[in-house]
């Protein structure tokens, strides 16, 4: 017997066995009207008449629908009153410019875009067929007790449009399946060790490769998920103490601020040997390991992946003959990106110089497709694997190691940054002559955007005044945190630059060239 897989089926269970649950406790300073603590069965209601809605409008399944908002309830809900219904969910990055939004929109042809109201004057320039502002008289939800038209699952069928920033200018649309999905939640869940006695606090952004798979996983196992809005070192550790939190996901920057809020944080440290923290993005410094480990007493674990891959490629945790290590030579070995993940086979292709092999991957959580990218895609996933663009060494216990980005692609506090991007950006101020943007270690952030620019003949322009230019022009994380002036940029014979070249006097004193 073959049951097609469906992101439904994890509402499915949750609403079935632990409707009474509470399963979403929503942000409650938010500027729409917070949806409050909700049962699983109240979770399963919206989607339900979110679907409902979608019906009464027209929108039909494979149709794509776009939402522009922070963590909340009503994000969540539309993971399984979208894509649940047979629609496709577009989650956007609300960090974005309102050209890049529209841009995603338009490209993915969105009929309704569902729009956070703290974000609608911005983008109000942004059209869809059905535009809506989330919260304001519910426009979303269908009357109560409404039932939608049942969906026939298709666990080939794309369920989410993730645009991700790459080697190009302009952002990809990855797709992701139900069964890309639902093979990920269930892998994430097992080896994360996930269980109805736990309680999962939404620091990673839900748009983020659909906030890497948590949502699904954690409705599936009845887990209640606290929805938080913003990142605030010190609102996490209260939400901590408050909710009984025990495992959350994020970047190295978000371990970074509640370290700094732990500083002046009084009494115990909330969630001390009860808390793991899974991160991913970038790898955090071995000394950030350890003060997680000893300063805050969570444990850490570590993840790799891309939207590409929904994401979960590698999977990082502290293993039981690592106990008896000092708490550096484990957080040497929690630095790692980790072993394959079940399902997923990796290798890489022939060492080329200046770099390692390219990683290449095999799994049922590889993308579908680049949305109207075939082009792309063919790249992408030629000779039966997906190509990450990242450079490491798989060591003879299976552990991977990520020593550099074979992409042009920069990771900013779990932000992907295009380098091609920002140079364009930067190329279009008529006082520079040439520019090369580059990935620079940060404490901060795990690293940090560097723009190296020379100058036309006679051009004068100032580092701040570069910064403001680009801030202008793209969202704000995407702009240098420093300008370099140069007389040249060093290329070779065929006129190509060698980044790697340039980033290294940067990495000195680094193992590797990712941070």
């Amino acid at each position: 017997m073959i049951v097609p897989f469906s992101i439904s089926d994890f509402l499915d269970r949750a609403r079935t066995v632990y409707g009474d649950r509470t399963g979403v406790i929503d942000e409650p300073d938010q500027p729409a009207p917070s949806l409050g603590d909700l049962t699983y069965a109240e979770l399963a209601e919206l989607a339900a008449r979110q679907a409902a809605h979608l019906d009464e409008m027209g929108v039909a399944p494979g149709e794509r629908v776009a939402v522009v908002s922070h963590n909340s309830a009503r994000l969540l809900a539309s993971f399984f009153g979208v894509a649940g219904s047979g629609r496709v969910l577009v989650p956007v990055n609300f960090r974005l410019r309102p050209d890049e939004v529209r841009y995603i929109v338009g490209h993915s042809g969105a009929k309704v875009l569902y729009v956070d109201p703290e974000l609608d004057e911005a983008l109000s320039t942004v059209e869809a067929e059905k535009r809506y502002v989330l919260g304001q008289d519910d426009t979303m939800f269908a009357a109560p007790g409404a039932t939608p038209r049942p969906w026939q699952p298709d666990e080939n069928a794309t369920a989410c449009i993730n645009y991700t920033s790459g080697t190009t200018a302009r952002p990809k649309g990855v797709q992701i399946t139900h069964r890309n999905i639902w093979v990920n939640a269930v892998t994430f869940g097992l080896h994360a060790g996930v269980s109805d006695r736990d309680v999962y606090l939404h620091t990673l952004p839900m748009f983020h490769a659909n906030g890497w798979g948590m949502p699904f996983t954690m409705t599936g196992l009845g887990v209640p998920q606290v929805v938080l809005r913003k990142v605030d070192g010190a609102e996490i550790l209260r939400r901590v103490e408050q909710h009984g939190v025990t495992v959350m996901c994020a970047a190295p920057a978000v371990a970074a601020a509640v370290l700094d809020a732990a500083q002046t944080w009084e009494g115990e440290i909330p969630g001390r040997d009860r808390v793991r923290i899974i991160m991913a993005g970038a790898p955090p410094p071995t000394k950030t390991v350890v003060r997680v480990e000893e300063e805050l007493g969570w444990e850490f674990v570590q993840i790799y992946g891309l939207t590409e891959t929904s994401p979960l490629l590698t999977f990082n945790r502290t293993r039981s003959e690592w106990d008896g290590l000092s708490a550096e030579d484990r957080a040497a070995k929690l630095v790692r990106a980790g072993a394959p993940a079940l399902g997923v086979r990796l290798t890489t292709d022939e060492v080329e110089e200046g770099g390692t092999g390219e990683l290449l991957a095999r799994s049922n959580v590889v993308l579908e497709g680049y949305w109207d990218q075939p082009e792309e895609s063919a790249v992408a996933l030629r000779d039966g694997w997906f190509h990450t663009g990242d450079g490491a060494v798989i060591g003879d216990d299976g552990y991977v190691t990520i020593q550099d980005r074979k992409k042009d692609v920069i990771i900013t506090g779990g932000e992907n940054v295009s380098s091609i991007e920002v140079e364009d950006v930067i190329f279009s101020h008529p006082a520079v002559a040439e520019v090369a943007v580059i990935g620079v270690p940060s404490e901060k952030w795990g690293e940090t955007i560097k723009a190296l620019v020379v100058l036309a003949p006679g051009g004068e322009v100032s580092e701040e005044e570069l910064i403001a230019w680009c801030k202008d022009k793209a969202a704000g994380y995407k702009a240098p945190t420093s300008v370099e002036f140069r007389d040249e940029l060093a290329r070779t014979a065929t006129g190509k630059l060698q980044k790697f070249k340039l980033r290294a006097p940067y990495w000195e004193g680094y193992e590797r060239q990712v941070n």
